[in-house]
């Protein structure tokens, strides 16, 4: 989200899914959504069916890419690379729209400088990726009548996080690709509500609506309408909560629906860190191994079916959510639990119900004034923004840019000079594979929802390598082996894999009790989004022996 708001000053993708399946070129970077996003890869097949081009940017040859007209397998970590040499191709043969970056952009110029040294030769000699494939890619997204650019962990999960994604939203800038019917950019969310916690207020530097939290107009609406003050300056994010836990400046945690104990880069450090906490309260569905580590667990009534609400999701529509079991024992919704909090501390906030919190929410959004739970009910959900209680908005952002009137075109979207920077944690001798890490369709982020059962689709966590590596090391199918980084090591089973190359190997997170990968990756942070490297780690793979497993 922060790229997003950087640019353009909303966090959520520009298109609806209808204008995907409508594209004439579609290009997925670092997204296996066959597997990853399943939901919104129906309408990327919609849109293959109908005669789109399809475009996967992928170190792992997935079973997305395996759909794709054309798959760009580049290194890991080679993202900003590949990205400024497709602009380059595209500066070079006068394929950008002028007009568009002339009047609704800036920086352009900064910009051709930053790519010019990033010839298609120099490119396919830092990304692995032909040059040929490079040019082919360029040109179609270019020309493209209507073409859509989305991405989700494989650009986020990196040091450089929001460089990466400030990269790729160059792209859509240089083409006029945003801001109009059928084109956008669009971040796969990896959760059902991830956008909506995002749109709720909860990043460190946003208040409901995206509103900033150092814009003190924004704030005084807040204050009249909670009675209360709101700090002026930016929170912290996770990895500086970590951070400032082992600085000894944060000695206490209220963890609601996370469990960092296991989805924390080099978990160990992070397990070491909440054990060290003078307090530590979790609120979660299950014991998670976070929840195992609390002084006290509340445990909430955060299923699917035992609450009520709204979710939001990756093209910004907010869909209701529907009660329909009570709880089991003492398990609460998660805004009751934090009202009887607030009480107990001495404040008499009342009971609100579901639809009087989202109305707050409402009344302090413009974006999402004109949802009303009747609304949302009668036309099965609606796309933000919509400002108006009888209208139904464009479905898309940012059309303002397309504006003739500069005060209505208002601010322009700024081109983003970033350098290339390769992964932090360097392969040599001793660590010489690169392990990269993503999700599997059989199962669901850290094992929690899916991991206690068995179906025959579950399959045990194991490390793929590509077959000449398993020749090469020695190893064979199945057997079990030693994976080691700089941080720690856990055993697995090899599985070979013929979707990675050389020097490559995958594991999800998905199976912590069997192989818990975040033992190896590392916690290199990106320092403005706050997220780790967790897609770029140097390991060694070797048998396991007497006294190593």
């Amino acid at each position: 989200m922060v790229g997003l708001i950087t640019i353009f000053g909303a966090g959520g993708g520009t298109s609806s899914y209808r204008e995907v399946e409508g594209a004439d070129v579609i290009v997925l970077w670092g997204s296996n959504a066959r597997e990853a996003h399943p939901i919104f890869f129906h309408h990327v097949l919609k849109a293959a069916h109908r005669g789109a081009r399809i475009f996967v940017v992928d170190p792992r040859r997935t079973s997305t890419a395996r759909f794709a007209d054309r798959w760009l397998g580049l290194h890991v970590g080679t993202d900003i690379a590949l990205a400024h040499a497709i602009a380059r191709e595209i500066i070079t043969n006068n394929l950008h729209h002028r007009s568009f970056i002339d009047n609704a952009t800036e920086g352009f110029d900064e910009f051709v400088s930053c790519v010019e040294p990033w010839t298609l030769d120099r490119a396919e000699a830092v990304t692995g990726v032909p040059a040929e494939a490079i040019r082919e890619i360029a040109h179609a997204y270019a020309t493209a009548g209507s073409a859509q650019l989305c991405w989700t962990l494989g650009i986020t999960e990196h040091h450089n996080a929001v460089d990466n994604v400030v990269a790729l939203i160059n792209l859509a800038l240089l083409t006029g690709h945003v801001g109009r019917p059928g084109s956008g950019i669009q971040p796969l969310r990896g959760q059902n509500n991830v956008q909506g916690g995002g749109d709720m207020g909860a990043l460190p530097n946003r208040l409901p609506g995206f509103a900033d939290v150092e814009d003190a107009d924004a704030r005084a609406r807040l204050e009249r309408l909670w009675g209360a003050s709101v700090p002026p300056h930016n929170g912290m994010h996770l990895s500086a909560m970590f951070a400032a836990m082992e600085r000894r400046e944060l000695r206490g945690a209220y963890i609601v629906g996370e469990n960092p104990a296991q989805s924390e880069a080099d978990d160990q450090h992070a397990v070491h860190l909440l054990e060290g906490l003078e307090h530590l309260v979790v609120q979660d569905l299950f014991l998670t191994k976070t929840a195992q580590l609390a002084d006290v667990v509340l445990p909430a009534a955060a299923a699917w079916c035992e609450a009520d609400g709204t979710v939001t999701n990756s093209e910004r529509r907010v869909q209701r959510v529907r009660k329909a079991l009570d709880p089991p024992g003492d398990a609460r919704a998660d805004t009751d639990i934090i009202t009887l909090m607030a009480r107990a501390m001495g404040h008499a906030w009342p009971h609100q119900t579901a639809e009087e919190i989202w109305d707050e929410l409402r009344s302090v959004s413009p974006w999402h004034w004109g949802m009303t739970y009747e609304r949302l009910e009668a036309e099965g959900g609606l796309q933000w923004p919509c400002p108006s209680l009888d209208e139904v908005g464009p479905g898309y952002l940012h059309g303002r840019l397309w504006a003739d009137d500069p005060i209505e075109r208002g601010r322009r979207a700024p081109f983003s000079s970033v350098d290339w920077a390769g992964p932090v944690d360097l392969l040599d001798d001793d660590f010489p594979i690169r392990l990269t890490t993503g999700r599997r369709l059989d199962s669901y982020n850290t094992g929690v929802q899916t991991s206690a059962f068995t179906t025959p689709m579950r399959r045990p966590e194991a490390i793929a390598l590509n077959p000449l590596d398993v020749e090469r090391l020695g190893l064979a199918d199945g057997q079990t082996v030693r994976v080691v980084s700089r941080r720690g090591a856990i055993t697995a089973p090899v599985a070979v894999d013929t979707s990675l190359r050389p020097g490559l190997a995958f594991m999800s997170l998905h199976s912590p009790d069997q192989a818990d990968v975040n033992v190896l990756t590392i916690d290199a942070v990106d320092p403005r989004s706050g997220t780790a490297e967790f897609k770029a780690t140097a390991i060694r793979v070797e048998p396991v022996t007497a006294g190593t497993a």
